[in-house]
């Protein structure tokens, strides 16, 4: 079996035109244990006056507020941590489940199916009776019918807009593979965290997959981005309907300004090794 030590070294800086009152951000950038993810080390620093508070949300992602007040016009927030990953096919075992599989057959503002997103789930997998097959067949027609591009959507592009355009970034890929898969019955949720590519050590943002629940597997990743499942170069993160209640960083601040965000990325294989 092989085991893959990879590390990461993620920045996030909030600028603000004018300095602010306080600012709230609720971040989703620590993983957790479950079969083939083991966390070695990780750490969130904020080199700002603030008060970082752990918890976990109704799905068992583990989340930290930060609360910092100002004035403040600069906030930066580092991730640094080390993971061991093995390949496990795909199928995620012995993870935080607070919801029954059912419950991910929910739609959402951003997942909500319209009729040409029903007439392509039925005409890519409406005629195969195995779930599996279902899924794998959804995967494998969205990454043909679409087209990454980072330029045409954002945080808040529906799965119906970004189908209609026919290209988008990862999170728009999950959001049509979401609501096509549960449009078939197959509950399906969205996941967001980090893909090490190794001809790519600097990235501009993590990446986003889905899990669709397979009966007599449990829950099985598909990434319709690149039309495979997860391997041992995928780190999960979070789960949860949508990429809002997945996102890494959400927040607020208290104040008249102009907020600007910029990321830095560094994912790093830092060994491998057969077990």
């Amino acid at each position: 079996m092989l085991i893959m030590r990879i590390r990461i070294t993620h920045q996030t800086t909030y600028r603000y035109s004018e300095p602010v009152k306080s600012a709230i951000q609720i971040l989703r950038l620590t993983p957790g244990n479950h079969e083939g993810q083991t966390v070695l080390s990780w750490g969130i620093d904020a080199d700002c006056d603030a008060r970082l508070m752990r918890r976990e949300d109704w799905y068992g992602n583990v989340t930290h507020s930060l609360y910092a007040h100002g004035p403040v016009d600069l906030i930066n927030l580092r991730v640094v941590g080390e993971i061991e990953t093995t390949d496990t096919a795909g199928v995620i075992r012995g993870g935080v489940e607070r919801f029954p599989e059912m419950f991910y057959l929910r739609n959402t503002p951003l997942t909500q199916i319209d009729a040409p997103m029903v007439e392509f789930a039925e005409a890519a997998a409406g005629h195969l009776s195995n779930p599996l097959e279902q899924a794998h067949a959804l995967m494998g027609e969205l990454k043909a019918r679409m087209r990454f591009d980072t330029e045409v959507t954002n945080a808040t592009t529906a799965a119906a807009e970004a189908f209609s355009a026919g290209h988008g970034v990862c999170q728009d890929f999950t959001h049509v593979f979401l609501a096509a898969a549960r449009r078939l019955g197959i509950p399906a949720r969205y996941v967001s965290g980090y893909l090490h590519r190794p001809d790519q050590i600097n990235q501009e943002a993590g990446h986003a997959w889905a899990e669709a629940h397979i009966g007599g597997l449990g829950w099985v990743s598909f990434d319709p981005t690149n039309a495979v499942s997860a391997t041992e170069h995928y780190v999960r993160i979070a789960v949860g309907l949508d990429y809002l209640d997945a996102a890494p960083v959400r927040g607020s601040y208290y104040g008249i300004s102009r907020e600007a965000l910029d990321v830095s990325l560094r994912i790093e294989g830092a060994r491998q090794a057969q077990a």
